[in-house]
């Protein structure tokens, strides 16, 4: 792409007021941006409607206005939350600001103000659990309606520049809710497997902030059940001298639920990965992602830090932590510490450094972990590699090694990781993707790995269609097919999958997924916590996502997934169906009732030794609550969920030494499970980033050895109270 010169003013005439009205004088001498092509259909055609951009480098921050031509009875009015995910109108600016294809920043604006931000890193994930302070503002007339933002540059390190200028990269584009269509420019799309590297370079003026913030919090927390009280208090603190250092560190931090997880019941050898939304841990975290294409993995999984302690009472009680990044030319740093009180207390360390070259990032990342409880020490290095060799290929590589110490005994693996995605003409693409993690590496004292002991292959070739006929109710289509294989170290085969899928995207602004796998006979070597394979037959799984967004006052989710698998094989099919309907009574006021329910005939738990059970589960869980935007300031939510799950024995099985399941006379006790999560969260935005919590929640868990009905089941579950908690946190945002 050719470098785009943006005529910034040294010293602008005058300010940009973010007041959403774009005034020419303000924006005279800005870089004017009109060649929004449609990048959602990918068909890079001009956009159905008119937009507009002005960008201008100013002392205050980065100054963007979009001007949205739009027919007022197309405009969507629904009030959003932050980091909302609604198909609403909508513009986005991302910004890299080092120019390195890195890490990238997101800041979305709906056309009713609401705002969503969100960190980008390996090309094309998205972070939403970040914040960040920066200003917006909307307006609209009869014939469209404006954006303006105004980044401050404090928002996100950022390399020095050269003679008074800095080269970044941006993407700007524009979502019509009605109809899904997504406009950009530059026509680069998330849906490729390069879309970071493919923002648009632009020569700016070099500013330069500072920033002193410190947020000091309050909290009470009143326990229902337990009759106790407890009153708590720290503060968060984040110092930015200018854009190549920046220090974030937090005191006595609380940590206290203000948002609500979803419910899990999980039996299986594999942790549940949560995402981590504590400020602390959001802020400038990009240069620490350090990820494989393995489910969540990653070296750095921030919910350790404060996590279970290790002796299993209760959490981790962290008492400070620190973390600093900053950069020394096109090399960039991080440096993240913290530690735990008492004995059973754990100290965390991590460092991290990149450098970027023409068409190569290169990145060393350490971490290490003290568990004197535990008599453990946990070493851990990661090399990550990125080469861009022509504007088709792209292949991405990691090699990861770990050293464990434990009362005496050392153990060292290693893994490594590739993958090379190329992307050729007519929307042809494929991918290739290969995976080893050795028996005995460990990153999980500070990572997440769903598992080790794992090599794996596979081939991928898509094709997407954007030519769809006017009379087509799809805009676009994207088919893919995929054969892949996974051994152990042993070279046992974990599995062989054939998959063919395909993606629509609908002109009403819909989505629809369907999938379906096909996997050959297989063994099972995690079922038993190491006591033996478990031979398992060949089984299959149709998988249908539909999702309509909102017209008049509904909106849609539907999920639907037929399957086989267990000792039986094909035998016995299963299947899960999700449907979650809201009703919108108007744009600031909605209600959602949703069901799940899903029934596996041959569902294995593991008991003890080379003991297992096969159950025929049912299960069903109610979702609803309601949302309620109140004002700009305002929210209130509620949210429940009640579980029920029913699990009739059908027989007990003993693993012989060659992995067959011999049927058994073993008491397997019939069990079922019980679980409630509710919560009504006030939330009021004293300032940005400043905020009154008022939270209420009550949950539970239980687990009886007998059958029951999953309707009686989800009944009982409401009457579960293991937890209930007032909770009043404020925390007041001061910049100095």
């Amino acid at each position: 792409m050719t470098l785009a010169i943006l005529a910034a003013l040294s010293t602008p005439a005058m300010g940009v007021e973010i007041d959403g009205r774009i005034d020419p004088a303000e924006w005279q001498g800005a870089r004017e941006i009109t060649d929004f092509r449609k990048v959602q259909p990918l068909s890079r055609e001009p956009a159905t409607l008119q937009t507009k951009v002005w960008v201008m480098a100013t002392p205050e921050g980065l100054a963007v206005a979009f001007r949205n031509t739009q027919p007022v009875e197309t405009r969507t009015r629904q009030k959003v939350q932050r980091d909302f995910e609604a198909q609403v109108d909508r513009v986005n600016l991302m910004i890299d600001y080092d120019g390195d294809g890195r890490t990238g920043y997101n800041f979305t604006v709906s056309s009713t103000d609401g705002i969503a931000d969100a960190v980008i890193s390996n090309e094309t994930q998205f972070n939403d659990d970040w914040d960040g302070n920066w200003q917006h503002a909307v307006s609209e007339d009869d014939t469209g309606w404006n954006v303006e933002m105004l980044i401050p540059w404090y928002i996100a390190p950022m390399r020095n520049g050269s003679d008074g200028m800095r080269t970044v990269k941006v993407y700007f584009d524009r979502v019509i809710g009605s109809t899904g269509e997504r406009s950009a420019w530059p026509a680069a799309s998330y849906e490729r497997p390069r879309f970071l590297s493919d923002f648009e370079p632009m020569q700016i003026a070099q500013y330069s902030q500072s920033l002193l913030a410190i947020t000091p919090y309050v909290s009470g927390l009143y326990d229902n059940v337990g009759g106790n009280s407890d009153f708590d208090g720290g503060a968060d603190i984040f110092w930015k001298p200018n854009g190549q250092f920046q220090l974030s560190a937090t005191i006595n931090p609380d940590f206290g639920q203000v948002e609500s997880d979803d419910l899990v019941v999980n039996f299986s050898a594999t942790e549940t990965f949560i995402s981590d939304k504590r400020p602390f841990f959001t802020e400038n975290q990009g240069i620490f992602e350090f990820t494989t294409p393995s489910d969540f993995s990653q070296l750095l999984y921030t919910r350790r830090v404060g996590g279970p302690a290790d002796d299993g009472n209760g959490a981790g009680d962290i008492t400070a932590a620190v973390k600093l990044n900053g950069s020394f030319g096109a090399t960039k740093y991080g440096v993240f510490a913290a530690d735990e009180a008492d004995e059973v207390g754990r100290t965390f360390g991590a460092l991290r450094v990149v450098r970027d070259f023409a068409s190569q990032n290169l990145g060393v990342m350490l971490t290490q972990v003290e568990r004197p409880f535990l008599d453990r020490e946990a070493s851990v290095m990661g090399v990550d590699h990125s080469w861009r060799p022509n504007q088709h290929v792209t292949v991405e590589t990691r090699v990861i090694g770990s050293s464990i110490d434990q009362d005496g005994r050392t153990t060292d693996d290693n893994g490594a990781t590739m993958w090379v995605n190329y992307e050729m003409e007519d929307g042809w693409r494929q991918q290739w993707l290969a995976m080893h993690f050795g028996e005995d590496l460990q990153i999980n004292d500070f990572g997440y790995l769903s598992r080790a002991n794992l090599n794996y292959l596979n081939w991928q070739v898509m094709r997407r269609f954007t030519d769809q006929p006017a009379e087509s109710r799809y805009a676009s289509k994207d088919w893919r097919g995929r054969i892949s294989g996974t051994d152990n170290d042993h070279g046992e085969r974990l599995q062989r999958q054939l998959r063919i899928s395909r993606q629509g995207n609908l002109r009403n602004g819909s989505f629809e997924y369907a999938q379906i796998n096909i996997n050959s006979a297989f063994v099972d070597d995690l079922l038993t916590r190491g006591n033996g394979n478990v031979n398992l037959p060949p089984n299959f799984n149709a998988y249908l996502e539909y999702e309509r967004p909102r017209k008049g006052n509904w909106a849609w989710e539907l999920e639907a997934n037929a399957f086989s698998g267990g000792l039986a094989g094909n035998d016995r099919l299963g299947f899960d169906l999700r449907l979650q309907p809201t009703y919108f009574f108007n744009d600031a006021f909605s209600v959602y009732l949703g069901g799940y329910y899903e029934q596996i005939p041959s569902w294995l738990i593991w008991q003890q030794d080379n003991l297992i059970g096969e159950f025929n589960e049912k299960m069903m869980q109610i979702s609803a609550g309601l949302d309620w935007n109140i004002g700009s300031k305002q929210e209130l939510r509620v949210k429940l969920q009640a579980l029920g799950l029913d699990a009739p024995l059908r027989q007990a099985y003993r693993v012989d030494a060659g992995g067959n399941s011999i049927a058994s006379a073993d008491a397997v006790d019939d069990f079922n499970v019980q679980n409630l999560g509710f919560q009504i969260r006030y939330r009021y935005e004293l300032a940005p980033l400043s905020y009154l919590y008022v939270v209420y929640g009550r949950g539970g868990y239980q687990q009886e050895p007998f059958s029951e009905d999953t309707g009686e089941a989800v009944r009982d579950s409401l009457e579960l109270r293991d937890d209930e908690q007032l909770l009043v946190k404020l925390s007041y945002r001061f910049e100095i």
